[in-house]
């Protein structure tokens, strides 16, 4: 999975990605105009599951799943850079915008007043106009080649080209639109951002952190999370950060006395599984265990090719059980005695948990 960090200078962007990732990326006070390299890391995603399988099976190696991160640098309105920021963001499976919530005299914001709610929808424009952008250009060169060849597949493509190009000028994102299983297929080399689901991050200050429960209310952003493939979540990156360099107790500490109920980093992961719809499965064993990342509602046999491509193709069998249930007997063994192993078929509807052995013939 790959998410793509955005937001204007000074919103605390890049404090939250070196949380999130562990990275030691420069972060500025002041912001720069010129061009700035994109910041990539990775996440492990934390799973006490997996923590509890490989204690069960002692293999010789874990490997949780994991989440890229790229940072791309801030936006400005206006600015001739932000297509090219943009840019890096176009195989990002969501987005996570970075909203500032928080007041600080000596760091100007560039929208002017803090205002989470005009930034939350300054971005989406962008998005928009963005893909406007892309959207008009792809329209001419379909125009002109089917003048030539009057080619019936370049017409469909138009055709939705046309009406991606009347959501977008009517400032409505790409996300909110229905599209059949052949259209999403023919827009995906678009790679449209206006499409890709968003997480709003509502980053706090001190002051503000006693309303992690109505900070909807407390920042006017009651209807925001309702729109489609869009999320909200509140945090505070500048205290996250100084969470992180306490000593363990006095980290919980603090945290415990600040009313924060976790870490943001299991927050931001479990609210990005949540927007994109997305489940773990574990494979287990004494060579390794590993956690696999899936949309929910994958069958068993396209569930096996997140693992390999051949392991799809040559699909026989999944022999599945719950990873809660093979904890609660001790070893697979044990399992299989009480009839918590069972064969699923190729359609088998893979659940969150689920630990699966698929039996397959290339």
């Amino acid at each position: 999975m790959k998410m793509g960090l955005v937001g204007f200078p000074t919103v605390g962007k890049t404090t939250l990605f070196n949380i999130l990732t562990d990275a030691g990326a420069a972060t500025s006070r002041f912001g720069t105009s010129a061009r700035a390299e994109s910041h990539v890391g990775m996440a492990r995603v934390p799973d006490e599951r997996l923590t509890r399988l490989a204690t069960l099976f002692k293999p010789k190696k874990v490997t949780p799943a994991t989440i890229e991160y790229v940072d791309v640098a801030g936006l400005r309105r206006g600015d001739a850079d932000s297509g090219l920021a943009l840019a890096d963001l176009r195989n990002a499976d969501a987005l996570l915008h970075v909203v500032r919530a928080f007041q600080d005299p000596d760091l100007v914001h560039s929208e002017g007043e803090v205002n989470p709610a005009r930034d939350i929808d300054t971005m989406e424009m962008s998005l928009i106009l963005s893909d406007l952008d892309i959207a008009q250009k792809r329209q001419e060169r379909l125009q002109l080649s089917i003048r030539k060849t009057k080619r019936s597949e370049e017409q469909k493509e138009l055709a939705l080209v046309e009406r991606t190009l009347a959501a977008l000028e009517a400032e409505k994102p790409l996300r909110g639109e229905v599209f059949t299983p052949q259209e999403q297929k023919m827009l995906r080399g678009f790679a449209f951002l206006s499409a890709r689901p968003i997480l709003h991050l509502i980053n706090l200050g001190e002051d503000d952190i006693g309303h992690l429960a109505d900070f909807r209310e407390h920042f006017g952003l009651e209807t925001t999370g309702n729109r489609p493939g869009t999320g909200l979540l509140p945090l505070s990156a500048r205290i996250e950060q100084e969470i992180a360099e306490l000593p363990a107790a006095d980290a919980a500490e603090f945290q415990n006395d600040l009313g924060i109920p976790e870490p943001c980093r299991p927050r931001v992961i479990r609210a990005s599984y949540e927007l994109l719809g997305l489940i773990s499965f574990f494979t287990v064993g004494e060579d390794e265990c590993r956690a696999w990342s899936i949309p929910r509602g994958t069958p068993a046999r396209r569930a096996a090719g997140a693992i390999h491509s051949d392991i799809e193709k040559g699909f026989i069998r999944a022999e599945t059980g719950a990873a809660a249930d093979l904890l609660e007997a001790g070893s697979l063994a044990a399992l299989r005695e009480k009839a918590g192993l069972r064969l699923e078929g190729k359609e088998y509807e893979v659940q969150d948990g689920d630990v699966i052995n698929f039996r397959f013939n290339v």
